[in-house]
């Protein structure tokens, strides 16, 4: 029901942003959020509503946001119906002791936030937040004073699966137990018999895991479309004019990239509308159209996704940047950079241009804020496109990989001390027999590998969980090079066993806030089950100990 609600109401949603696109449909729109069967008392707003039907009054942007805030009332008004469905008479006597909330106009906070699922009944009614100031601090503290609703915001809480696809799992779950059924029955008499079943289970599974992966696919429409909203309130809070062209959002991604997805792409939308594009005085000076341009595409290509926000502002000033990165010491003074190079320092954590500073982006987060979102979590990529006086492209490039955190995923089997541990395929890069002299130890105590010419960090997985290594000479070990981000490591284990399929599994208690050791779950291997490394917050641990060790030396 309650999907069926959402796609309801943003079917009409959409009717609006055409109304205000094309300025046509606008008494098809009034219809569909029932003005029109409402008895009013004010002839007033009859007279208004009659003339809008009519066409005699233009669709202005006052009208439209109305509109848009009259969506956000039913969708509010229908979850607290479906609130009093679950909770019965709880819920109904705290909406009755809840005070009543005056209409507050639209902030871009509000849009923001409006793919996000509505509180459940259990929770507590929300004051309404007031408006948004530039201090970030109060910022920080009005979300201090809701955590249940970020909380409860970070994931996608259901998906549409369409009845064919449940079919296709229904039918493979069924050839699954008949080929259990004949493994079970033949036993070890007839071995030929059995290696075709084992054969056919493992292409039923296969073929299992394909369907259940493809039913996580989420269409990137679901966080592309409250991007209108967002970017119409920003436009008119800071008095700019602008376009909002959305492309590509029929794309389906993965959850879990879809729900990485949108702190980002709030962010660059904000610095794209605030930042990147003129006023419309600006943009008379510099021969363009009153009206600028922001697109918002995605795309696919081989087996990476492309995010990418453009927009036809000023774009961004290499000089200006360099001159920024000099002073802020993150570039080299004697160092000839490309272009390309010296944009990336605009990613850099803490790095602005900007001339002051704005309640709309300018929120104590830099870009680096989405390069963290997107490398760590992610394990993409950003690239910027600019052209002085003619804008200026994000790309997100992000792989198509699933999520090493849950699931069914390809991994490396290894042994440390005797124990065996899991390392996920999808951070490994290579493995590697290192010798004596490629290893280096640093005065701080740190350790180097030389690995075909390129020097890594080594880190010992033994001595990092406490654990007694059975192989002293490191020449008979292994080393595993992994990459997170742009940070490549070499750890070194006692052995590597094999690479095979493995079921990760979260733990069940919160052992990651009892323990600071870097383990992101356990795998299910078949005959055994093992700990899962989380090569990411190995690298993390690693680092932290290196900053620690430079701060203790200059004390």
């Amino acid at each position: 029901m309650q999907d069926s609600i959402i796609q309801c109401i943003e079917d009409i949603e959409k009717q609006i942003l055409e109304v205000d696109a094309t300025g046509q449909g606008v008494e098809q729109a009034v219809d569909a959020l029932g003005l029109s069967c409402m008895q009013l008392s004010s002839a007033g707003v009859v007279a208004l509503l009659d003339m809008l039907k009519d066409g005699i009054t233009p669709v202005n942007n006052d009208i439209v946001s109305a509109m848009l805030g009259i969506c956000e009332a039913h969708k509010k008004f229908f979850f607290a119906l479906g609130g009093l469905l679950a909770g019965s008479a709880d819920a109904l006597a705290k909406i009755k002791k809840a005070p009543s909330t005056p209409v507050v106009e639209e902030s871009e906070e509000d849009a923001a936030k409006a793919f996000e699922e509505p509180p459940t009944a259990e929770a507590e009614p929300e004051e309404e937040a007031p408006e948004a100031k530039a201090d970030e601090d109060e910022d920080k503290g009005k979300a201090d004073a809701r955590p249940e609703t970020k909380a409860s915001t970070s994931a996608i809480a259901s998906i549409r699966v369409a009845t064919d696809r449940l079919d296709r799992v229904i039918e493979l779950v069924g050839k699954l137990m008949v080929t259990y059924a004949v493994i079970a029955q033949g036993g070890a008499t007839n071995m030929s018999q059995m290696a075709s079943s084992l054969r056919e289970l493992d292409n039923v599974i296969s073929r299992l895991q394909q369907e259940v992966n493809a039913i996580r696919l989420v269409p990137l429409k679901q966080i592309f479309m409250p991007m209108h909203r967002l970017v119409k309130s920003l436009s008119q809070k800071i008095g700019k004019k602008l376009d909002f062209d959305v492309k590509g959002d029929d794309l389906a991604l993965d959850k879990t990239i879809v729900e990485s997805l949108n702190e980002p792409l709030v962010h660059l939308l904000r610095n794209a509308v605030d930042h990147g594009l003129e006023d419309p005085e600006g943009r008379k000076a510099a021969g363009k159209s009153e009206t600028g341009t922001v697109t918002l595409s995605a795309w696919r290509k081989g087996d990476s996704a492309f995010i990418q926000v453009r927009d036809d502002g000023r774009g961004l000033d290499p000089d200006r940047i360099l001159a920024k990165a000099l002073e802020k010491g993150l570039a080299e003074p004697d160092k000839e950079y490309e272009t390309s190079e010296i944009l990336q320092f605009v990613l850099q954590s803490g790095f602005s241009t900007a001339e002051k500073i704005t309640d709309v982006s300018g929120r104590g987060v830099g870009m680096d804020a989405v390069v963290n979102a997107i490398k760590v979590t992610l394990d993409g990529d950003v690239e910027i496109e600019s052209e002085l006086g003619k804008g200026a492209a994000f790309t997100i490039i992000i792989p198509l990989d699933r999520s090493a955190n849950e699931g069914i995923v390809d991994a490396l089997v290894c042994k440390v001390g005797g124990d065996t541990f899991i390392m996920p395929s999808r951070d490994v890069v290579e493995i590697y027999m290192p010798r004596h002299n490629d290893v280096v130890q640093l005065p701080d105590g740190r350790e180097t590998v030389d690995v075909r010419g390129e020097i890594h960090s080594l880190l010992r997985l033994a001595d990092l969980l406490e654990l007694t290594p059975e192989i002293d000479n490191i020449e008979m070990a292994q080393a595993i090079v992994v990459r997170v981000g742009d940070y490549k490591g070499a750890i070194l284990v006692d052995e590597v066993l094999r690479q095979q399929q493995v079921v990760i599994t979260g733990f069940t208690v919160p052992v990651e806030q009892i323990f600071h050791i870097p383990i992101l779950g356990y795998g299910m291997m078949g005959e055994s089950d093992a700990l899962v490394i989380d090569a990411e917050e190995m690298i993390q641990q690693f680092q932290e100990r290196i900053a620690q060790s430079a701060q203790a030396s200059l004390t």
